[in-house]
């Protein structure tokens, strides 16, 4: 019975809408930024490297966030920490940005 309601509750949430991942979503609107790794470097970041993907009713989807891009955008060669972030209107368009802060 949890693996029929659990299946539906996915179901639900990823049909035919814009999706991202974010640790909490907004049925009507969701702006939201949470931690995404952390690395043991002491050093304070100087630099910020951000990259980006769009995602459009969940169908149709483009863009690079992969860390690797945010940290040559960001001219980083040590990685401090990398935030995610995400924002959802209304099931319509979603934005995903990778976030990395470093030196």
């Amino acid at each position: 019975m949890k693996r029929l309601l659990a299946a539906s509750v996915l179901a639900l949430t990823l049909s035919g809408c814009a999706t991202s991942v974010s640790p909490v979503n907004g049925l009507i609107y969701s702006n939201v930024t949470a931690p995404l790794m952390v690395t043991g470097s002491a050093d304070k970041p100087t630099k910020v490297g951000r990259s980006y993907a769009r995602s459009y009713f969940g169908l149709y989807a483009t863009g690079d966030a992969s860390i690797e891009t945010a940290t040559k955008n960001g001219g980083i060669v040590k990685i401090h920490h990398v935030d995610h972030e995400t924002q959802v209107i209304m099931g319509i368009i979603a934005d995903y940005t990778t976030v990395v802060y470093g030196n």
